[in-house]
């Protein structure tokens, strides 16, 4: 009997340490609409960019580092692999662009009439051997077509920063001498702050400059989220970073961060989400940084654990009814997002 009693001790406590271990829903926070932008490298710029265009209304500005334009792989690996990434034939922006003002009258997107104050910084290195610098100019040329598609959308701003020297990679601010190679955690210590940048670019000039992050990083459970139920294809927990002002109760901005494919935390562990250098100018800029994780799988097909920018999660990966979208739009609205 004392056995027993013994045992089911062990195991009560073994349970209460998985409780205490398991990750957190996200925080309810007092968010302002008009303070928020998605972000994203490589695959992550790809998702930045449906993010925008399906759900528009949700997330008017986008900064998109080494990614091309929206709708580019139309559902195909093999475009996806040639057209959006090598530039071989270039990416018709001209025809995106078309397309995408279609999609949207159908209500398969978002009212584009939405990004009329909306900001689009697209981010390229001169050496980018992965994705060709043609395709990232193809993005910014797909949004300067919709901003000229409609007198409403005159007011959306385009940045084209294209001439910078750097490979495949997210510029930190730190130096070395990887700047201009395509190495993992794909974080280039190049001397120059992409995530600085991206901050000035989506919510204007800072207060101050940054210092140390002096917030929270905190675990999440993802499956939370899950729309209906349906594997979004995520792993099971993601990362939120709260600023100080975030925690005590103030308004404040939010950022959705994506990272490039063999970026996640299964992969890169929490080299992207600590050290890409979002979470300092979260602090000065009181803007709440949402890292969402992917995960490899071989069904689908996604063993990069990338985003689902050519349609491994379904043919409606880029439209108001994808998966991977409408699990953000889930999980937004759960951390406070008016809608």
């Amino acid at each position: 009997m004392r056995r027993l009693a013994s045992l089911l001790f062990v195991m009560s406590w073994l349970a209460g340490v998985a409780c205490a271990d398991e990750a957190a829903p996200l925080p309810r926070l007092t968010l302002d609409a008009a303070k928020v932008a998605v972000a994203g490298l490589s695959s992550g710029a790809y998702m930045a960019t449906q993010v925008q265009l399906a759900y528009p209304e949700l997330f008017p500005s986008a900064a998109l580092v080494a990614g091309g334009p929206y709708g580019c792989a139309n559902g195909r690996l093999d475009l996806a692999l040639s057209t959006c990434m090598k530039g071989v034939p270039a990416p018709d922006a001209a025809a995106l662009a078309a397309r995408a003002v279609q999609r949207a009258s159908a209500g398969e997107i978002g009212a584009l009439t939405q990004l009329a104050h909306g900001k689009v910084y697209v981010l390229h290195g001169k050496d980018d051997a992965v994705v060709a610098p043609s395709v990232a100019e193809a993005a910014a040329a797909f949004y300067e077509h919709v901003r000229d598609s409609s007198l409403a959308l005159r007011g959306l701003q385009v940045h084209d920063d294209g001439a910078r020297a750097f490979a495949h990679n997210l510029p930190i601010a730190a130096g070395g001498d990887d700047c201009d190679k395509s190495v993992s955690p794909y974080l280039g210590h190049c001397g120059f702050d992409a995530a600085g940048e991206i901050f000035l670019q989506m919510f204007g000039k800072p207060s101050r400059t940054a210092d140390i992050a002096k917030g929270e990083l905190r675990r999440f459970n993802q499956d939370t989220y899950r729309p209906a139920g349906v594997d979004a294809f995520l792993a099971s927990e993601g990362y939120i970073y709260l600023p100080p002002d975030c925690l005590a109760g103030k308004a404040c901005g939010l950022l959705v961060a994506f990272h490039g494919c063999k970026q996640n935390v299964d992969t890169v562990g929490e080299a992207f989400v600590k050290d890409a250098g979002f979470n300092r100018w979260a602090d000065v800029y009181d803007v709440a940084v949402l890292y969402p994780q992917t995960r490899a799988s071989t069904a689908p097909l996604n063993p990069q654990a990338c985003w689902d920018w050519w349609g491994y999660s379904g043919a409606d990966y880029d439209s108001r009814q994808g998966v991977q979208l409408r699990w953000l739009v889930t999980a937004v609205k759960a951390l406070g997002l008016p809608h």
